[in-house]
């Protein structure tokens, strides 16, 4: 059995042209507790027609330490996990009677050395009187910009305390801080379709978040492009040579490798197991390694969101390399073994209320094969040229993307870019298009890739997976590929507003 109770305090604060909201916060106390019945070889939580069971329900708990609301709250939900558990063991050894033998027989569960580790609590630091004055006079700068509909500017600070604590002997108290400015802005083509450009600022805490100056040219630059969007053409069809900017790559990477790496696919027959017959074997080109390190709190000094001391199973985080020089030597683990692997890798991960699989962390792209972004770049037009294509693609920057695992479906990809340019070979200047979605599938886009550039950008957000939402970060260099493919967006069929929108005001009191 293992209890992990998450405490979270968090303050936000939200503002559109010039008006704050009142700032919302709170305290909450999420109670999971596991409880496996069986064997380590087999037990409740083996996996069945995809699913491995969930006994956890993530129930609230009294944020006072009232050790008798505490205590019974524990002793319900343990009753209540140890009877969904036993009832599922018994259909899973009935199930085992009719069905054939899966392919991977590894144990269900590892032994791990109990960890012993509690550090104090971190404690929320949040000056909101400062923030909302901040945030006043920075949602007001978007009022140069008439053809933005709707904008905002939020600020979130939070701190997460984790208490775990399992039979096994494990102990685990520590905890971390987000901080998070969301910069954003929506509009409406002439044609229907709707167009949003964003930025993100995190740090640990609030404190390491931007001064106002680089938070100011963030909305310049995020109204500029949107409103350029909004004369934009709409992209075509198209395959051929792109360079992906490295916050894009590592969207890239994070959507069509990095899931496909995850342990638990590759037990899961359900899956489509792209890799899970390739260690030892080349995935990726030469020039390129691959490692997962939650250890690692900053690049350049960067605070990156993927970082922890240990996963949700009480296992000491470490870095991972799983790919070295194109070859493919490991996956990311929990404490759910497969063929090969008996032991985590310091992976298992979920948000609270859910059971824990294999996650991904920070994932950290590493070339041998780089050159400066004017290289790149006249790498890129040499590519249309040989391949006698109109043009190229540049994807500066992105949104996110997701990505299709089951080989029940198609083994295949969409990464959601927001500012893309065509580059013409013949020296006309790079033409903004709007409304392109890159799809493609993963085998054939990792052959792709020719070269990367020799400066790394992070791309830090959240991932949502069978174990709910949890903090990533990606770290890559830019891309060349020598084809990727793009397809229309969806979109709407109502027009922009009717009547033009009203004149922007002074913020301030009325008369």
């Amino acid at each position: 059995m293992s209890y992990e109770v998450t405490e979270q305090e968090y303050r936000t604060v939200s503002g559109e042209l010039g008006s704050v909201n009142p700032a919302t916060g709170g305290k909450t106390r999420v109670l999971d507790v596991s409880v496996r019945v069986g064997s380590p070889q087999l037990d409740n939580y083996h996996r069945v027609n995809g699913s491995s069971g969930r006994v956890t329900s993530g129930a609230a708990i009294s944020y006072e330490d009232a050790p008798s609301a505490i205590q019974r709250r524990l002793w319900l939900e343990t009753d209540r996990a140890y009877r969904a558990a036993a009832q599922r063991l018994i259909q899973i050894k009935t199930n085992s009677q009719v069905r054939v033998a899966a392919a991977d027989s590894s144990a269900d569960f590892s032994e791990e050395p109990p960890n012993v580790r509690v550090e104090a609590p971190e404690k929320l630091k949040f000056d909101e009187a400062s923030w909302t004055d901040r945030v006043r006079k920075l949602s007001a700068r978007f009022a140069n910009f008439p053809a933005v509909l709707s904008s905002r500017v939020t600020v979130s600070c939070e701190v997460n305390t984790r208490y775990m604590a399992d039979t096994e002997g494990g102990r685990v108290v520590d905890g971390r801080g987000f901080a998070r400015v969301v910069i954003s802005a929506e509009s409406k083509a002439a044609d229907g379709e709707d167009l949003e450009t964003f930025d993100t600022f995190e740090a640990v805490e609030c404190s390491g978040l931007p001064k106002d100056e680089a938070l100011a040219a963030s909305i310049d630059r995020v109204g500029g492009d949107l409103t350029a969007l909004l004369h934009a053409p709409e992209a075509e069809p198209f395959v051929g040579p792109a360079i992906f900017s490295g916050r894009a790559a590592g969207v890239f990477f994070h959507e069509i490798f990095g899931h496909r790496v995850e342990g638990h696919r590759q037990k899961d027959e359900s899956e489509g197991q792209t890799f899970t017959k390739s260690i030892g074997t080349p995935v990726l080109p030469d020039f390129l390694s691959v490692v997962f390190d939650p250890t690692k709190r900053k690049i350049d000094g960067v605070d990156l969101n993927g970082w922890y001391d240990y996963d949700d199973e009480g296992v000491k985080a470490r870095p991972v390399t799983v790919v070295d020089k194109g070859i493919l030597k490991t996956f990311l683990m929990s404490r759910s073994p497969i063929q090969g692997i008996d032991h985590s890798n310091g992976h298992g991960r979920r948000q609270p209320g859910y059971e824990v699989v294999s996650r991904q962390s920070n994932l950290i792209v590493e070339s041998s094969k780089t050159v400066s972004d004017a290289k790149l770049r006249q790498m890129l037009i040499d590519e249309v040229k040989r391949q006698n294509k109109p043009y190229g693609l540049f994807f500066r920057d992105i949104t996110g993307g997701f990505t299709t695992t089951q080989r029940a479906g198609m083994q295949a990809f969409k990464v959601l870019p927001i500012v893309v340019y065509r580059v013409y070979p013949d020296g006309r200047p790079d033409e903004l298009v709007r409304g392109a979605d890159i799809v493609g599938t993963p085998l054939e886009s990792f052959s792709k890739i020719l070269a990367t550039s020799d400066k790394t950008e992070v791309f830090n957000g959240y991932c949502g997976a069978e174990s709910g939402s949890v903090p990533v970060s990606a770290v890559s260099p830019a891309i060349l590929v020598s084809d990727i493919e793009i397809e229309k967006k969806a979109k709407a069929d109502d027009r922009p507003p009717l009547l033009p929108a009203p004149p922007a005001t002074s913020t301030g009191a009325s008369q």
